[in-house]
């Protein structure tokens, strides 16, 4: 599924919340740019519709270090979880032998 969006949230006047909630998704992996905007709009956007954020550390970005950085820690504190790559694949790899 391709979600075109105009606003920082994915989910703000778009289908995602409604789309993801029919395929009985739980929880959302975020990757991308920019942390301290669209990425955080998203993460906020999808602990209100109940969904499970986990934030990609290595997989997010920010022109700035200082707001990359606040922002990872005020995300992790409120609104999700901020955990390594190297968790989230090993967490990932565990699912597949699990449901294969």
């Amino acid at each position: 599924m391709i979600m075109v969006k105009q606003y920082a949230s994915a989910f703000f006047a778009t289908p995602l919340a409604s789309a993801l909630t029919a395929k009985g998704v739980d929880t959302l992996l975020f990757t991308g740019c920019t942390t301290s905007g669209c990425v955080r709009a998203t993460v906020i956007d999808a602990i209100s519709h109940g969904f499970r954020p986990i934030i990609v550390r290595e997989a997010v970005g920010d022109r700035a270090e200082g707001p990359h950085h606040a922002n990872l820690l005020d995300m992790d504190s409120k609104y999700g979880d901020v955990l390594p790559v190297d968790e989230v694949m090993a967490y990932l790899d565990e699912c597949q032998v699990s449901s294969g």
